[in-house]
């Protein structure tokens, strides 16, 4: 049985090219995962469509009223399904996260915009709250195409070699170690000779300490 997705945002078009490309377009193809993108005005009832209104309390920008987002989760929630509320205030996107995700049957992502969200959807109707960064977007989509992104590289099938998961960043806790392809020489750069000597033991322990190298300098707070 493959994940079904359903992403409720204000902005559709923003994942159309994002959704048929590369890795993640031939995974949906392959039928992997089932990803369906929602207007969420298509659940406004005024004639006007409107889905965020002035903050109570005032200040600057709109929020998200709770009416439209309860109807379209409620409508398109399945049992055992996972609603989630992509916001820099949730917890930190991490490869454990992205796993946890990928085994799930049905995923609800509420992409935030404006100000954020009525504080009554995020206490009633959401499970999850994730943050991809310490940073603020224009509009959650962009969270959830990263999350979506991340997750899918778990699922069965949607890698061609699955072994890549193995040696990529953060996944042993330590960076990557670079990387070289033909020609051995370019512009008087040369590839290491270690990476040329066939010499599979000795290209693990290359790799492994350009890693921890690199680590130190750039994440040192992932060593500890």
């Amino acid at each position: 049985m493959s994940l079904a997705i359903d992403i409720l945002t204000l902005f559709p078009r923003m994942l159309d090219g994002f959704l048929a490309e590369s890795i993640l377009g031939k995974g949906i193809g392959a039928g992997h995962l089932q990803v369906n993108v929602h207007d969420l005005r298509t659940w406004s009832t005024d004639k006007h469509r409107t889905a965020d209104d002035r903050p109570f309390g005032g200040g600057a920008g709109m929020v998200m009223k709770p009416e439209p987002v309860f109807a379209a989760i409620e409508q398109l929630q399945r049992p055992g399904c996972r609603r989630i509320y992509l916001t820099p205030d949730g917890t930190p996107l991490s490869p454990g996260l992205a796993q946890e995700l990928a085994v799930q049957s049905h995923l609800i992502f509420l992409s935030g915009h404006y100000e954020g969200i009525d504080q009554r959807i995020r206490d009633t109707i959401i499970d999850q709250e994730i943050s991809i960064g310490d940073y603020v977007l224009t509009n959650g989509t962009l969270a959830a195409a990263v999350v979506i992104d991340a997750l899918a590289r778990f699922i069965p099938g949607v890698l061609g070699e699955e072994k890549s998961l193995t040696h990529e960043s953060f996944t042993s806790k330590l960076l990557d170690f670079p990387q070289y392809t033909r020609p051995a020489e370019f512009r008087g750069m040369s590839v290491p000779e270690v990476l040329l000597s066939g010499n599979h033991a000795e290209i693990e322990k290359w790799r492994h300490a350009r890693q921890v190298e690199k680590t130190r300098l750039v994440r040192p707070d992932l060593l500890k």
